[in-house]
């Protein structure tokens, strides 16, 4: 049999959409992305929260919303209705997926709870994303990506110093849980495959703020050691970090002895083979020290000139850009990576899947408020 080589991955996958604001609607634009049909579910009046999110705004959509509710389709139910959310059990009887972000126990008193839901519709994926989860001391708490960030240690070791915590330019909890919850999806459908049974997803901000600590999370659970901020610089590698040049300041990342080396005959300096900067153990001891010689070389040129010596011999290095920059970058422009939704007018970040079989091609843009009020799922 010839498999049709335009369909999508997700293709007849069936999510209905109960989120708002970014997680949610992150986790459903990648799945809409890849091909799933996604009836995203508004309350009538006012709809998700970033529409009003702004300035700025394209076309009298925030660029928030735009950020995140691409490939959906819009139909605006009031849960307190009971005609509504008769309409809404009708949309579950065919789907797939049900996600939503309320509040822990919140759906419960209008029947959407995993536990009444599970009863009726035994295959259904049940995602549920909230700020702490739906146990603990914590669960009733609301959960907003800085407070996360703030609470699960991201911004301790973020900034200058200890003294000015800094959280993320972008919401990071937030986008990460989003891809969590992609994750976690898949997941269960595939499993269901096997058992023929869905289950509950319940995904916290808090819990993935925590695994995104990542190595700085295990340096402290190996040392016992509280990791501080640090700035641009890497609590184990040297050099890695931000260094002033003649003009403007170069990112570099110099990972192992052997590109050491390579960065030393880049500068024309000896360094590499003084026991005090040897090894990276030694380098990391001897921070201060090295990274001063490294900076008073880097004055002597200016940042390009640096960046084209650095890229001959392979040393980890490139430009700290600013969007306006970015959106120049060769590579961005290769890739095609800032482009157009199918409307050819609204602007829009490429998604960074690359599928060698199924592109992704479609970039429909995110709907107006109930833009598909009999919106249904096609058996």
């Amino acid at each position: 049999m010839t498999k049709n080589k335009s369909s999508l991955p997700l293709d007849g996958m069936k999510v209905l959409d109960l989120t708002r604001v970014l997680a949610g609607p992150t986790c459903t634009q990648i799945l809409g992305d890849l091909g799933a049909d996604v009836i995203k579910i508004v309350e009538p009046e006012n709809g998700d929260d970033t529409r009003a999110w702004g300035p700025p705004h394209f076309e009298k959509n925030s660029a928030y919303y735009l950020s995140s509710n691409r490939n959906k389709r819009s139909r605006a139910l009031n849960l307190n209705s009971p005609e509504d959310l008769k309409s809404l059990q009708l949309l579950l009887e065919k789907s797939d997926v049900f996600i939503e972000n309320f509040k822990t126990g919140s759906l419960k008193k209008f029947g959407l709870d995993f536990e009444s839901l599970s009863q009726k519709y035994p295959r259904l994926i049940y995602c549920s994303i909230t700020g702490f989860g739906h146990s603990g001391p914590a669960a009733s708490e609301p959960g907003y990506d800085v407070m996360i960030q703030a609470r699960g240690g991201m911004m301790s070791i973020t900034g200058p110093d200890s003294k000015h915590p800094t959280k993320v330019g972008v919401a990071v909890a937030d986008l990460s849980t989003g891809l969590y919850a992609v994750i976690g999806i898949l997941a269960a459908l595939r499993e269901r495959e096997r058992s023929g049974c869905g289950q509950h997803i319940d995904l916290a901000l808090f819990d993935v703020q925590v695994a995104m600590l990542a190595n700085i999370g295990m340096n402290f659970l190996c040392s016992g050691e509280t990791p501080e901020a640090i700035g641009n610089r890497h609590p184990s590698i040297v050099p890695y970090g931000a260094y002033a040049t003649q003009d403007r300041p170069i990112m570099l990342s110099v990972g192992n002895d052997r590109q050491f080396q390579n960065f030393c005959e880049a500068l024309n300096s000896d360094w590499s083979n003084k026991p005090e900067f040897k090894t990276n153990e030694a380098r990391v001891k001897n921070r201060t020290k090295i990274e001063s010689l490294i900076e008073e070389k880097l004055k002597l040129k200016n940042r390009d000139e640096w960046l084209s010596i650095l890229h001959a011999k392979k040393v980890g290095c490139g430009p700290i850009q600013n969007l306006s920059e970015l959106s120049k970058d060769p590579q961005v422009l290769a890739r095609d990576l800032f482009t157009r939704m199918n409307d050819n007018s609204t602007p829009c970040i490429r998604s960074p899947l690359v599928l060698s079989r199924t592109p992704i091609k479609e970039y429909r843009t995110p709907p107006a408020l109930n833009q598909n009020p009999s919106a249904d799922f096609s058996s």
